[in-house]
């Protein structure tokens, strides 16, 4: 028996505002000295199972997402374009099945350009 369409559309976790240092960008002086960049992540995944039982088993886990994202944006490989990244840590949020896509924005809190600017970012989406 297929489940009920559902009012509201598609179910999501949202993770917001994740802060990481990592040492990410084109310049050699990015690459070098690790600086600040935010991640927002919209996970698309059915969470009617887990409102029904109460149990974690029954979600994606969010604290192992953000421990996934942390270990790709702080560890050792460095990445050139934020479009990499991005998309590196989309697979790693799509690695637990029931996800069907995720949108991940990363933002680079102190960007080497000579305006005065907050952030710049992109934000990708990737299905299965």
């Amino acid at each position: 028996m297929s489940a009920p369409e559902r009012p509201g559309g598609t179910d999501r976790i949202e993770i917001r505002g994740l802060r990481v240092l990592g040492t990410h960008g084109v310049l050699p002086e990015e690459r070098q000295r690790a600086q600040p960049f935010e991640i927002d992540l919209d996970v698309e995944v059915d969470l009617a199972p887990a409102g029904d039982t109460d149990d974690l088993a029954d979600t994606v886990d969010y604290a192992g997402t953000v421990e996934r994202v942390v270990d790709i944006v702080a560890g050792p490989r460095s990445y050139r374009l934020l479009e990499t990244l991005a998309g590196v840590v989309a697979s790693a949020a799509l690695v637990d099945e029931r996800v069907t896509s995720v949108t991940v924005g990363i933002r680079k809190l102190r960007p080497p350009v000579p305006s005065d600017l907050s952030s710049v970012g992109v934000r990708i989406t990737r299905s299965r």
